[in-house]
């Protein structure tokens, strides 16, 4: 079964709902026969790369709050993401675009190293002190603590068409499905659970979808010898015609 997860490094609630869905995964008896895909989706697409501001500022701007709700906010989400066992910053985070981030991770996923990127873009956006918005240099650096060649992750960043085109269409295909936030988790293109739900959710989720997985339907035909059954290749050899 594969489990697709839309989502952005600049989203709290992908961070939360990330963990949340391994904690189900983890327990989940068939987890050994799951493939979790993770894809781009932009909160702020657009965005220009040197336009970064305080997170508080971004949320009063966007969302027309005060300061104080703002903040409120960001101690329920600190709160939230504790209660998963993250790390999480309430003050003094940027937020910027992560059009960059959503490219290296594409191109991580070439070199199996997405998931353990992934990793790192979140710890490092909510529980490090340092940004990761506007210096290339600093997702150089998360990008070899992924298991990746830094010459080859600073070549990515320098070229901005460099897996643009597997963003866009993340972005594109995340529209069709009816996405119009994150996280999205999307069970084997028949079941969609959207934001961060609790991990019972999640259980529930993977059960019905695995326990609902359509068998495999056999097209019944004659060989081409004209026998009973179709030529074909076993654990007991092939099957050769005798006339």
């Amino acid at each position: 079964m594969r489990v697709e997860i839309w989502s952005d490094i600049a989203c709290p609630w992908c961070y939360v709902g990330k963990a949340r869905f391994e904690k189900a995964l983890r327990d989940f008896p068939h987890r050994d026969e799951v493939e979790v895909v993770h894809r781009s989706f932009e909160l702020d697409p657009g965005r220009a790369k040197d336009d970064i501001q305080p997170v508080i500022t971004m949320l009063t701007k966007k969302y027309g709050m005060s300061a104080a709700q703002a903040e409120a906010g960001e101690d329920n989400l600190g709160a939230q993401a504790a209660a998963e066992g993250l790390d999480y910053r309430t003050r003094g985070r940027d937020h910027g675009s992560t059009f960059d981030m959503h490219r290296l991770l594409h191109f991580a996923k070439e070199h199996d190293r997405q998931e353990r990127l992934l990793d790192a873009l979140y710890r490092a956006n909510f529980a490090e002190e340092r940004s990761v918005f506007g210096e290339d240099e600093r997702l150089v650096e998360l990008a070899v603590a992924a298991g990746l060649d830094a010459d080859a992750a600073r070549a990515v960043l320098a070229d901005p068409e460099a897996y643009a085109a597997e963003v866009r269409a993340d972005e594109r295909e995340a529209a069709q499905l009816g996405a119009n936030g994150v996280p999205f988790f999307v069970l084997d293109r028949t079941y969609g659970v959207s934001g961060a739900q609790p991990a019972e959710v999640f259980a529930q989720a993977l059960t019905q979808a695995f326990g609902e997985r359509a068998p495999l339907k056999i097209v019944e035909g004659g060989s081409t010898d004209g026998a009973d059954g179709a030529d074909a290749c076993g654990p007991d050899g092939c099957a050769v015609p005798q006339h």
